[in-house]
């Protein structure tokens, strides 16, 4: 198994955190998303969209995180990354989905770049659009938090997996988390794991 990553890729590092959890064992192939390695016809040979994570397993190549993590859960359902019912699962998926569709799109490099170069932003606007979607979305997140220590409970779950990475960003955007203690509580719980502690950006090969 083969995943194609960045070290400060998001949703690479949840990938990441989803290949340890279930003690899979794969491969680590870089694409420095600052050098435009994603752009490159050897790449997009991988993946026709130019983004990471992507997740070779055989002849196939999987690419999107969450898609990816639905496969690694199906094919490795231990540990599982759902609890059990289905009102709890939902639960769940809203705070995965409220990261990946509402905060992480306004936020990757691309829409960044796109608002600093196309749209002609500085680096403080572009700072101010960065810290609006997160504080958007953890008002929220911060709500829906369950009991710890991990977002839902004693079980690390799709959700811790989906905001441990997202709380790394924020910290790097220089984001202030002193409105969000249960978010930090979670991340704090996260980071004693081994699992996320291996996949963190700073413990990747790429690390820069």
């Amino acid at each position: 198994m083969k995943l194609y990553t960045y070290f400060r890729s998001s949703a690479a590092y949840r990938v990441r955190i989803a290949l340890n959890l279930k003690g899979v064992t794969y491969e680590s192939v870089s694409v420095n998303l600052l050098k435009g390695e994603q752009r490159e016809e050897t790449y997009k040979a991988v993946n026709p969209q130019g983004r990471v994570p992507s997740l070779e397993i055989g002849a196939t190549t999987l690419i999107q995180s969450p898609a990816i993590l639905e496969y690694l859960d199906e094919v490795y359902p231990e540990p599982p990354l759902l609890p059990v019912g289905a009102v709890t699962r939902a639960k769940v998926r809203a705070i995965a989905s409220l990261i990946a569709c509402d905060i992480h799109p306004l936020n990757n490099s691309g829409t960044l770049a796109y608002l600093k170069n196309r749209l002609g932003h500085d680096q403080a606007a572009a700072d101010d659009w960065y810290a609006h979607w997160v504080r958007e979305g953890f008002d929220a997140i911060e709500a829906l938090l369950g009991p710890g220590p991990y977002a839902f409970g004693s079980k690390i779950s799709l959700a811790d997996v989906y905001l441990v990475p997202q709380v790394f960003n924020a910290r790097r955007f220089n984001v202030p988390l002193d409105a969000y203690p249960k978010i930090a509580a979670v991340d704090a719980a996260c980071s004693a794991h081994k699992a996320f502690q291996d996949a963190a950006p700073a413990n990747q090969p790429d690390a820069i």
